[in-house]
């Protein structure tokens, strides 16, 4: 097929159009830049230059002729979010409203969109499932929500077919090497781990360790970016050939501590990597894990890369390359 990745330069966006290329799809990359990099572009693939904030670059975009389309292309700061909603509402929600629209104006009726777990909120009972109450306690999981009921109305009025997959952390980093661009400002545990590991960073933060959890510190479920590019490409091959849409939830349904993550990552990069405990941040659940049962069962998805050796591992690769560190 071919497809339009928006958001391809990306850190999922990239490993997204790598497992495509593996799949054979021909692939062009849509993105601003604004998150992305240049180094995560693959010369076999076309790039274009362009804002979902202006619907005449994606009109020109799509009318190129493409089979499909995966959306990674909005802004992901919980925080920020509740913070700055306007900047949320403008990129998330009018930039896929303009995305479905010159989709479907120019016959692109294939979709699959990067949502999140965040749909969800509070959780009432764990792991969550495709059924759980839809909630969201911040704006950004708020506008994914949306965006997943855009999708559902322009199935039923316009015929778009769509994958909604949700999940809580990306995390990881190319096994084989090719791609090792760093996120620009990372917020999440593990790259801010990496930055105490390769001194860009003093010490790591660790958000309350009194919870009801085996260590005291949060469990959050973790998936290997290589995992969530496999399951972007099974359900796009999923929809364009049953012609249904599809929304999964994407986990291990166990999850990893904070402590556990940390003592993992001193024991594999062999650094000290300074931390502290400090209060409890607002928000922030005891544990949050996803059931990926319905996607086992219909894309056959199984997740090959998200243990925890492998999920620092691969991610301290990446740090050593960028950094030029030896050992």
């Amino acid at each position: 097929m071919k497809v339009l990745v928006i958001g391809g330069a990306g850190y999922i966006g990239s490993h997204v159009v790598k497992e495509l290329m593996a799949k054979g799809h021909k692939v062009t990359v849509f993105d601003n830049l604004s998150s992305g990099l240049l180094q995560n572009l693959f010369p076999e693939n076309d790039f274009i230059a362009g804002s979902i904030l202006h619907p005449e670059e994606l009109d020109a975009a799509f009318a190129r002729g493409f089979d499909a389309f995966i959306h990674l292309a909005a802004f992901k700061a919980a925080g920020e979010s509740m913070i700055k909603p306007e900047k949320y509402s403008l990129n998330n929600i009018n930039g896929t409203v303009n995305i479905l629209n010159s989709a479907v104006a120019n016959g692109c009726m294939n979709m699959v969109f990067s949502s999140s777990a965040a749909v969800f909120g509070e959780p009432q009972y764990q792991p969550l499932d495709e059924k759980h109450p839809k909630n969201p306690e911040n704006y950004y999981g708020f506008t994914k929500l949306e965006i997943e009921e855009f999708m559902g109305w322009y199935e039923k009025l316009k015929g778009l077919r769509y994958a909604a997959l949700r999940y809580f952390n990306a995390a990881g980093y190319d096994p084989t090497g090719v791609l090792y661009g760093l996120e620009r400002n990372p917020a999440n545990l593990l790259p801010v781990i990496m930055e105490v590991a390769a001194g860009v960073r003093e010490k790591l933060s660790i958000f309350g360790n009194d919870y009801d959890t085996r260590d005291g510190t949060c469990i959050r479920d973790y998936i290997h970016v290589s995992d969530l590019a496999s399951a972007h490409v099974l359900a796009l091959e999923h929809i364009a050939g049953k012609k249904e849409s599809l929304t999964l939830n994407l986990g291990t349904g166990t999850g990893i501590t904070v402590t556990e993550m940390l003592e993992a990552a001193r024991r594999i990069t062999g650094k000290e990597i300074k931390a502290e405990y400090v209060g409890r941040r607002a928000g922030d659940p005891a544990q949050l894990t996803a059931s990926s049962e319905l996607a086992r069962k219909v894309l056959g998805w199984q997740p090959k890369y998200s243990d925890v050796d492998t999920l620092i591992g691969s991610t301290w690769e990446a740090y050593k390359k960028f950094y030029k560190i030896k050992g």
